[in-house]
């Protein structure tokens, strides 16, 4: 069985990093990438990766097949609003859980949002995306971009099974197209896939991670 490495595990946070300096970029001045705006903020940050990873994000495009599209829905997220996120998350884990240690509070609110010091989308490494086709209609792939494990009853979780057979097929499309273009995937959110940052890092047994806290 692979061991499900989640971002509140030491070794993420124990993985160096030697910051490479490349720009963050607007993936919207992209003429081939399509780009949502459900979670767009008011200075775009949303919108903007490294330039390493937009290059990627191209390959991996061009890897899917015609008339199937990769959707971003965001990349780059500034540290505040990354924290916000996650204590958000953490209190209603802790009404959920009242006998729940600060620990284990801080590991299952992991399993679903990044704690901010490791944060993957901080670098500016990370993107959230899914699947559509060419007029924009998004393809099934068996719950909503950011379901939480509660609402989706574990259905986030990229190899879950409680999901119908298309959902299945386009998360391999999309797994296969990214990991070609040198993504990892964060096995409890479908969605989320890195490169450059401490847990792609991690996983791939790269010396550092080449992607700190970014700023725009």
């Amino acid at each position: 069985m692979t061991e499900l490495i989640l971002l509140s595990d030491r070794r993420v946070a124990e993985t160096p990093v030697v910051e490479n300096g490349e720009r963050l970029v607007d993936a919207r001045d992209s003429a081939v990438l399509r780009v949502d705006v459900r979670k767009a903020d008011a200075d775009g940050s949303y919108a903007h990766v490294r330039a390493d990873v937009l290059r990627r994000l191209l390959l991996a495009q061009g890897a899917l097949p015609p008339g199937v599209c990769l959707l971003l829905v965001e990349g780059f997220r500034p540290p505040a609003l990354q924290r916000s996120y996650f204590d958000a998350y953490s209190a209603t884990l802790r009404h959920a859980h009242p006998d729940a240690s600060p620990a284990r509070i801080r590991e299952l609110a992991s399993a679903y949002i990044s704690p901010p010091e490791v944060a993957p989308h901080v670098s500016g490494g990370a993107v959230d995306l899914t699947l559509c086709t060419e007029d924009g209609r998004e393809l099934p792939l068996g719950t909503e971009v950011n379901a939480t494990p509660e609402e989706s009853e574990g259905g986030c979780r990229t190899a879950a099974t409680n999901i119908g057979a298309e959902a299945q097929a386009n998360r391999l499309l999309l797994h296969r197209a990214m990991t070609t273009a040198g993504f990892v995937n964060y096995p409890t959110e479908w969605w989320h896939w890195s490169y450059g940052d401490r847990y792609w890092a991690l996983l791939t047994t790269a010396p550092a991670a080449e992607y700190g806290p970014a700023d725009r």
